[in-house]
């Protein structure tokens, strides 16, 4: 693999462990998937032989962004203003939007992926985590192997979620009799998953998370089990909590949702929970104490409606908070990007109501790189310092856009936003998307195939 020197970066993002900081006119080099050094005149060193020189003059070049919370499969479910979270009860939305995610083929769900993976790379997602628990029993067992075959496709560093719900309707839970599995069938096909993609090495390109979907929707036994083949295969935990669940949670089992977790033993420094707009302050303490995680994910609250979570509070507890897109179904784009000026906005528009001040705005920059990579326990991404993976993006500045922005490059993210896709990305030392192009794929093509796949479901 060739290595890179960006030459003359207008601004570089680095970050040694102590935190980020802003380097001016500086040159990056690239040497195979690491990052090999950053710094002034490097073009006058001994560089690997087949080095590629850019000139990155004007260029910002940030982490690349690490993605911890998405439903990949709902990019084939948008733009539909006839499921309407302003007009529909939670119970009245999912009894309409789950019949319409059981019907997805095998290649409905490949496409899906490729869908939303190449939105996110435009985007300066590097990383990705999606949660896939929708398994339709005429689809198949191998979407996940799908997933990675589309990850590989467009170069993609992808965390599988192997997700799955296991409770009937017939017992309180929201989902389609067709869209079931045994314990047993989630557990089997999380072990199989884990055999044969999970590599724990340094630049993995490939892991596979534990994902039951949520406590609500699924039985005790299945979050036991889950606990027990995690920890024996030393993989991560993932799942929906506090989204409005904890009330049925309470009436239920007799406890509020981190309760019943950490009851089970679903919790810890290998866990990490989306979403959790709902937790009270002493739910939050209880996760710091058990060192896990929480996915954040800003813009579902547009469409849902639903309380802004509490960040201020999160982030002055220390818990470790990574940032998510969500899926289409309460989120009707894949733009990470977007998400960081969203989540500040946000937060910004709740400050009064708050007991804490918003963070900084580069800290929600820092949600989205080196929080989301300590949520999926990775050392060697979501910093850009020699010996890391060489994960990042770059924005070219000199536009109109960004007049009067270019003194603080740690918090144009958040404050003001990109509003276009990126300049260059690259992941693992290869660049996957630059002047507009996926090098090496057609995507008129994938365009066509994505929407031919999608014209077989009836809706």
């Amino acid at each position: 693999m060739a290595g890179y020197l960006l030459k003359n970066c207008a601004a570089v993002i680095v970050d040694d462990g102590n935190g980020p900081r802003v380097r001016r006119n500086v040159d990056m080099l690239t040497d195979g998937p690491a990052i090999r050094a950053i710094g002034e005149g490097l073009d006058k060193e001994d560089l690997p032989v087949g080095t590629v020189a850019q000139d990155a003059a004007g260029w910002f070049v940030y982490p690349g962004l690490v993605n911890t919370h998405h439903h990949f499969f709902q990019c084939f479910v948008r733009n539909r203003a006839d499921l309407d979270w302003t007009k529909l009860s939670v119970i009245e939305w999912l009894d309409r939007i789950y019949p319409i995610f059981s019907r997805l083929t095998e290649e409905c769900f490949y496409h899906a992926s490729v869908t939303a993976m190449a939105e996110l790379i435009k985007h300066g997602c590097t990383t990705a985590f999606d949660h896939q628990y929708c398994f339709p029993r005429h689809a198949g067992k191998r979407l996940i192997d799908r997933q990675f075959e589309a990850a590989e496709l467009l170069g993609m560093r992808f965390h599988a979620g192997r997700g799955g719900n296991t409770l009937p309707k017939s017992e309180g839970s929201t989902i389609p009799d067709a869209m079931l599995e045994t314990t047993g069938e989630f557990i089997a096909d999380c072990a199989r998953l884990i055999d044969a993609y999970h590599d724990a090495g340094r630049f993995s390109m490939r892991q596979v998370v534990v994902a039951p979907c949520q406590p609500v929707n699924c039985y005790r036994e299945t979050f036991v089990e889950s606990v027990a083949l995690a920890r024996d295969r030393k993989v991560r935990m993932h799942t929906h909590v506090g989204e409005g669940e904890s009330p049925v949670m309470q009436t239920r089992h007799g406890l509020r949702t981190v309760d019943y977790c950490a009851e089970i033993g679903f919790c810890g420094s290998d866990a990490f929970y989306a979403h959790c707009w709902e937790l009270t302050h002493d739910e939050l303490r209880k996760m710091v104490a058990s060192g896990t995680g929480i996915a954040h994910c800003p813009e579902p609250v547009y469409l849902v409606g639903a309380e802004i979570a509490d960040i201020p509070a999160m982030s002055a507890l220390g818990l470790i908070v990574g940032l998510g897109c969500d899926g289409a179904a309460s989120n009707d784009n894949s733009n990470l990007m977007h998400c960081i000026h969203s989540a500040y906005m946000l937060q910004c528009l709740s400050a009064s109501t708050r007991d804490h001040p918003v963070p900084p705005p580069a800290d929600f920059l820092g949600y989205a790189t080196t929080g989301g990579a300590v949520l999926l326990g990775r050392g060697d991404i979501g910093r850009l310092s020699p010996g890391m993976a060489a994960d990042l993006f770059a924005i070219d500045t000199r536009r109109m856009d960004y007049v009067g922005t270019r003194h603080d490059p740690l918090s144009l993210l958040a404050k003001v936003g990109i509003g276009t896709p990126t300049d260059m990305t690259m992941i693992n030392g290869r660049i996957v998307w630059a002047k507009g192009e996926f090098p090496g794929l057609d995507e008129a093509r994938l365009f066509a195939q994505a929407e031919a796949a999608l014209a077989t479901v009836e809706f």
